[in-house]
């Protein structure tokens, strides 16, 4: 068997390089950084991370673990990311991953070569210096929260604002924010994180959206939240799930518009939730205040689109983050708009041998979709299940572009997205397709 490549030690990557041990199937793991644990290592030295001091999980420890490696019980239900980071040690040493990882090491070119192979080309960045492999196939797990995605288009006026600003990638404590006037843009779980922290320590926080957002809490009735993944409502028609939801939210948490948030347009199922049990105590103490998207920059003075202006020292501008895969040319994976085509969110249809690996925005956790999606290319690799052709592969891929088009707000945060236990349901029925597809192909049918 050829050997393999494994681009990145973060979460997904390390369960991928798990699989691949267990199966027997060589692998070489290339990681930029100093360690494993990709965006939950706090200060990670690749500079990729986007981890905060404060920052905690927003999936319970149940919902997150490996199924490899449960985590420890003495681990709080929503752990930090020290927690998960030292889970992450535990996992590659307990299953002896480390020695085949070259940490330091950066992929600067994957090019698919003659022969059905690829060649990777890395560089140590001690050294600078570059070596090129040629592998069998290679999976890329290098991330999706790592390249900070400017607000677009750009707002007028923001070249020539005197505060400072930044992006909530480069955030890591809210005291460089002390007895200023902070602006957060966006609702998203780090606007809202990050809104809450800078409230404490600053003289103003305002928090700025373009539209409303359902806010979930991380307990409901005393019991996680993402629990209900394993719930009847979960099994239930998607409009009884968006229901039932919506039902509980209003009796444990009350109207958005009663702390002056904006009624959202949208189902409660329809975008990527925001999870903050902060959030609401602090806008019913006036520690936040919340205005409309921004329309223009002047100096220090912010429009808004109701047509007020403040003055601000400082904007943080929590607009999300853009697929990129900087060793990858555009002809071979073009990731413009965040929009790829990927059958069952792994398989580019028209490049053999290379896997996309945590490449997904789930309704849960990615760590064991990662783990899933690693079983499922490892039983390709090891031809025990077939692919269908390409044209069967881009059908696919248009059929889950339509589902995300029907039932999402129109967002790029929202083309990777899925169900955590759909898409782990899906993965399965693929596995038992692809073996079944596998000896009729053998059969001659």
């Amino acid at each position: 068997m050829e050997r393999v490549c494994v681009i990145g030690a973060g979460s997904s990557g390390i369960a991928a390089c798990q699989v691949l041990a267990a199966r027997g199937i060589p692998y070489d793991c290339y990681e930029t950084g100093s360690d494993v644990g990709g965006n939950w290592r706090y200060l990670n030295d690749n500079g990729m991370s986007s981890a905060y001091r404060s920052l905690h999980i927003n999936t319970s420890r149940q919902i997150m673990e490996y199924a490899s490696f449960p985590m420890p019980q003495d681990c709080p239900v929503y752990p930090s990311h020290f927690h998960i980071a030292r889970y992450f040690d535990r996992f590659v040493d307990h299953f002896g991953l480390r020695p085949s990882i070259s940490f330091r090491t950066e992929v600067v070119r994957v090019e698919p070569v003659p022969g059905g192979l690829w060649s990777v080309t890395t560089r140590r960045r001690d050294s600078g210096d570059e070596t090129e492999r040629t592998y069998g196939a290679v999976l890329v797990a290098n991330g999706h929260h790592w390249k900070a995605r400017p607000p677009h288009p750009p707002l007028p006026g923001a070249e020539e604002f005197t505060g400072a600003q930044t992006h909530s990638h480069d955030y890591r404590t809210p005291e460089p924010f002390a007895d200023r006037r902070v602006l957060v843009l966006g609702i998203g779980n780090s606007a809202c994180d990050i809104a809450v922290e800078t409230s404490r320590v600053s003289r103003r926080t305002v928090l700025s959206m373009r539209r409303g957002a359902h806010i979930l809490p991380k307990y409901l009735f005393g019991v996680p939240t993402d629990h209900l993944t394993g719930s009847w409502l979960a099994r239930a028609p998607l409009p009884l799930q968006a229901l039932g939801l919506r039902l509980l939210l209003r009796l444990s948490r009350g109207r958005l518009e009663d702390y002056g948030l904006p009624t959202p347009r949208h189902g409660v199922l329809s975008a990527h939730p925001t999870i903050s049990d902060d959030l609401l105590s602090r806008l019913g103490h006036g520690d936040i205040a919340v205005k409309p998207a921004p329309v223009r920059l002047a100096g220090d003075r912010v429009t808004f689109e109701d047509g007020s202006t403040e003055e601000f020292d400082a904007i943080v501008h929590c607009t999300g983050y853009d697929i990129a895969f900087p060793f990858l040319k555009d002809e071979v994976i073009d990731p413009a708009g965040n929009d790829i085509d990927l059958y069952h969110r792994v398989v580019p249809p028209d490049r053999p041998g290379l896997y996309f690996i945590g490449l997904v925005q789930p309704l849960g956790a990615i760590m064991p979709l990662a783990e899933a999606q690693a079983h499922w290319v490892a039983d390709l690799l090891e031809g025990r299940c077939a692919l269908p052709g390409p044209e069967r592969m881009r059908q696919e891929t248009a059929s889950y572009r339509a589902r995300l088009t029907r039932r999402y707000v129109a967002s790029t945060r929202h083309t990777v997205q899925v169900d955590a236990q759909a898409y782990l349901r899906e993965l399965r029925k693929e596995r038992r397709r692809g073996a079944a597809r596998l000896r009729r192909r053998a059969a001659g049918r």
